[in-house]
């Protein structure tokens, strides 16, 4: 196996992408801190990785948005059962170019850019059928033609600083791989399970 964690990474994640007893192969937990210094974790779609780092998409102005503005540091966690593979990533959150932020906008489904067009992330919502309608209001506004990405949506690109990976094992002796990034070469280090 690969000594480049992201090279890693992404066989992980193609083995992962090809198996179809998954359902969410990109689903990643997001890890930030609140204003208070909190833990705060949600799940979101990893849309790429490369060279550059983990890149996901949120709405900029979301709680995690904010979050990332205050202070960039974040965890990435992602746990896939049916192979048995954990990833966990730390580093600094960059936001993605304006560019990049239209290729993964135009990337998602009509139905995906509705919602996100529908919705205010993290606000308080008084009833599910309130939701519903904002949703229909917003679909009797929209023409056939493509629909343009919002001000407030984006994406962050995840420089890591240490990628571990562990390949689960049944009888509890877990295989643990930490990649260490110093001074722009990683270091590869067994952890005991």
């Amino acid at each position: 196996m690969s000594e480049d964690p992201i090279l890693k990474f992404k066989t992980w994640w193609d083995e992962v992408k090809n198996n179809l007893n998954l359902k969410h192969p990109n689903a990643v937990c997001v890890s930030t801190l609140d204003e208070k210094g909190f833990p705060s974790g949600r799940f979101v779609d990893l849309k790429a990785v490369n060279n550059g780092g983990f890149i996901f998409c949120t709405y900029l102005d979301s709680k995690k948005g904010q979050e990332l503005q205050r202070n960039p540091k974040i965890s990435l966690t992602f746990w896939w059962e049916g192979v048995g593979y954990q990833v966990r990533v730390t580093g600094l959150a960059f936001e993605i170019s304006e560019s990049d932020a239209e290729k993964y906008w135009y990337s998602r489904t009509r139905d995906a850019q509705i919602t996100t067009l529908s919705c205010q992330q993290s606000q308080l919502l008084s009833s599910e059928q309130k939701l519903r309608k904002q949703v229909v209001q917003v679909i009797g506004t929209l023409s056939d033609n493509p629909i343009p990405k919002p001000k407030n949506w984006g994406g962050y690109r995840v420089e890591p600083n240490t990628i571990e990976f562990l390949t689960f094992k049944e009888d509890r002796l877990h295989l643990r791989e930490l990649y260490l990034e110093k001074n722009g070469t990683w270091q590869k280090y067994l952890l005991q399970p």
